[in-house]
């Protein structure tokens, strides 16, 4: 092709595919500046608080964003990676870009593998613009949330639709599809799930499988989440060969006065404390990584919350993370979706 250009075109990358791996979002820190810049942009997400502005802006601006910075810093610095100065998000993300890179390296150089941060960094646009630069016409996003919900796979979508709007040459796009009943991704939580289960020194009587929640007024609205996060329950419960009484689904991390999905996650932590379940386990599939949600609030928070009310022995199981069997899954996701374009 560069046979035909005349002597003075400028030099073109071409040629190349993208695959960029998508999470919520984390703080640069845990300071009142970095928290009070990342919790203003996912705040101000109107697919997260879908309320007017002149409703929620004053809100944000003149009670939550005076409070909440101090309030969250003090919380991921009790789960913050001091080593490398990030969150656990960040730095579980960034493996997982590497390690799937290292995984496609066999179907040629062409493909090109990233990462980004949906709030916070490295943002949405600042890696699709790098993928650009290396020469990368067909792009691959993967919003890593297994079960749709508009507060989350949307939001990462109308992201990447507001920077390719800003581009002249455009890459294909693709975007991958909600993966709740996927057969790799209940394989890799079931595989995931019996692991860890082995490596306690006790026996749960029951096991919650804890989902972040939205409020009921979405799922009113239309948002499939709540039957995506019951499918993958169930799915789960089969591969397991459990009953529904031994694992329950329940909603965490609400947020505000209105009510949300439920069962929520603490109350119903609580409930079991009371009623005599002295040993509980609880894993969270609809995280792809151990981030706030899971660290402080499940492994911290609930657990304390079940002690405190009589239960005894208490896990929090972790997440895919960068597991081999949350690579096999994530590896599996990608080809399946690069199909015709390699």
């Amino acid at each position: 092709m560069t046979d035909f250009w005349p002597d003075n075109h400028p030099p073109v990358k071409f040629g190349k595919i993208g695959v960029l791996l998508v999470n919520l979002g984390t703080p640069d820190g845990t300071d009142y500046w970095s928290m009070r810049r990342y919790l203003k942009e996912f705040l101000e997400d109107q697919r997260v608080i879908e309320e007017p502005k002149w409703k929620w802006w004053p809100i944000l601006n003149g009670i939550i964003l005076q409070t909440r910075p101090q309030k969250s810093g003090k919380a991921y610095e009790e789960i913050w990676n001091h080593e490398r100065n990030e969150s656990p998000l960040r730095t579980i993300t960034r493996d997982q870009g590497d390690k799937l890179a290292k995984r496609l390296e066999a179907l040629g150089s062409h493909v090109v593998v990233d990462w980004a941060m949906r709030y916070g960094n490295p943002s949405i646009k600042e890696r699709i613009e790098a993928l650009a630069e290396q020469g990368v016409e067909r792009l691959l996003v993967l919003p890593l949330y297994p079960q749709y919900a508009a507060a989350t796979t949307a939001t990462v979508n109308d992201k990447v639709f507001d920077v390719l709007k800003t581009m002249r040459w455009q890459p294909v796009l693709r975007t991958l599809p909600p993966y709740h009943d996927n057969p790799a991704y209940i394989e890799a939580l079931s595989i995931s799930l019996k692991d860890s289960l082995s490596r306690l020194d006790f026996e749960p009587e029951m096991i919650l499988a804890s989902f972040h929640g939205i409020p009921k007024r979405y799922f009113d609205m239309g948002d499939p989440y709540h039957c995506h996060c019951m499918k993958t329950s169930r799915l789960l419960r089969g591969a397991m060969g459990w009953s529904k009484d031994y694992m329950l689904a329940t909603f965490q991390s609400r947020f505000g006065p209105e009510e949300w999905l439920q069962p929520y996650t603490d109350k119903t932590v609580e409930r079991l404390a009371k009623e005599g379940v002295k040993k509980l386990a609880i894993l969270t599939p609809g995280f792809s990584a151990d981030c706030l949600e899971t660290l402080e609030e499940i492994a911290g928070e609930n657990g304390d919350i079940f002690k405190e009310n009589g239960g005894e022995q208490f896990a929090f199981l972790p997440c895919l993370n960068d597991s081999d069997e949350g690579m096999d899954m994530l590896e599996s996701l990608v080809r399946n979706e690069l199909q015709g374009w390699i």
